[in-house]
């Protein structure tokens, strides 16, 4: 069977080993004459899965044990709700580094928790660049937000700031996993599955323990921290067949040498696609800045809107799925993440080198 060329933003390209062995499991996993989807969450088949995922996400991060990781729902949007109505403090303010439209909905979600206020951003640049934190953060900060990596704008932070008095909390769902990071830096990490985990439906959040004591009792309990903590994610039924593909992806990232070795790819196969923008004379047109260039999402337009329609429209016929960039800014987008290989990419910047030449 051809597999498409599967350059969406999300969700994304799985692994072909990870689904196959999730087909060859799909009816009976381990024998128990079951799919995945049918077992209890409190049996004993999918305790493994639940375990393996978490043991798996710990060493692959070298996530350190004074930090729990939870698996939830609702996608980092929710995530933009439960982060101030856990962390955020009466008397004080939560600060949101502006990046593009996540950290935009997230700092807007947080404003109707309490106090809540930009840091620093990059609109006005039209969010072409990582804007550059100089000073620690505000005595009364709570806790300094910022989204790792920006899909619509096709920018990524190189180096995270250092805000020494307020704890660091990242919207990570577009590069967690694709690179190695120091999970110490951070307070809190969240992650929707569906760009380099798994698929959708399960959502990821690695907290430092000594911040769960800010979960107030009077939050609604779903919505709190301490529920899914004290529950190991267990208090309702979690999202089993997502968690399930998500340790297989796990056991796929560690078996080809862990994030030193994805990290490696992810670069060679950005530089594919940058070089053929910066080779092509303005033909194409990256929007981020060099120095803030995402591993992730490739963002470029061409010289005219007549080339760029063009361009996407010959490439769907050429069998590449999800080239068109985000509806808020148009162009293309080439999302690069973890499951698309180097044979992929260099097949697109063929056809980007021919659709130059022949245009």
């Amino acid at each position: 069977m051809k597999r498409a060329l599967n350059f969406n933003a999300g969700p994304a390209a799985l692994p072909q080993a990870v689904l196959e062995k999730a087909q060859k499991e799909w009816l009976n996993y381990l024998d128990s004459g079951m799919a995945v989807m049918e077992l209890s969450h409190r049996s004993a088949e999918y305790e493994q899965i639940h375990d393996s995922a978490d043991r798996l996400l710990r060493r692959l991060m070298q996530i350190p044990d004074d930090y729990e990781v939870l698996f939830l729902q609702g996608g980092a949007s929710l995530q933009f709700t439960m982060v101030p109505m856990n962390l955020l403090r009466n008397d004080e303010t939560a600060y949101y580094i502006m990046t593009g439209s996540w950290s935009e909905k997230a700092l807007s979600e947080a404003r109707k928790i309490g106090s809540a206020a930009s840091l620093a951003s990059g609109k006005e640049g039209m969010y072409k660049n990582i804007p550059s934190i100089e000073a620690s953060a505000p005595d009364d900060a709570s806790y300094v937000h910022l989204t790792s990596n920006n899909t619509i704008f096709g920018t990524q932070w190189q180096t995270f700031p250092d805000l020494f008095n307020a704890p660091l909390v990242a919207d990570m769902s577009s590069d967690i996993l694709s690179k190695p990071i120091n999970v110490n830096q951070f307070g809190l990490i969240y992650a929707g599955a569906q760009k380099n985990l798994g698929p959708s439906g399960v959502t990821v959040v690695i907290i430092k323990k000594d911040l769960l004591a800010r979960s107030d009792e009077r939050l609604p309990t779903m919505l709190s921290y301490q529920t899914h903590a004290k529950n190991r994610s267990l208090y309702n039924t979690p999202p089993t067949l997502s968690i399930y593909l998500l340790s297989l992806v796990l056991e796929w990232v560690e078996s080809i040498g862990g994030l030193p070795a994805i990290e490696k790819i992810n670069s060679e196969k950005a530089e594919i696609l940058y070089d053929i923008i910066d080779e092509s004379n303005g033909f194409y047109r990256g929007h981020a800045d060099q120095g803030s260039r995402s591993l992730m999402n490739v963002t470029f337009k061409l010289e005219t809107e007549a080339a760029t329609g063009a361009f996407l429209e010959q490439a769907k016929e050429a069998g590449f799925i999800g080239l068109n960039g985000h509806r808020s800014i148009g162009g293309c987008r080439a999302s690069l993440y973890n499951a698309v290989t180097i044979e992929q990419v260099n097949e697109l910047a063929k056809f980007m080198k021919t659709f130059r030449k022949n245009y």
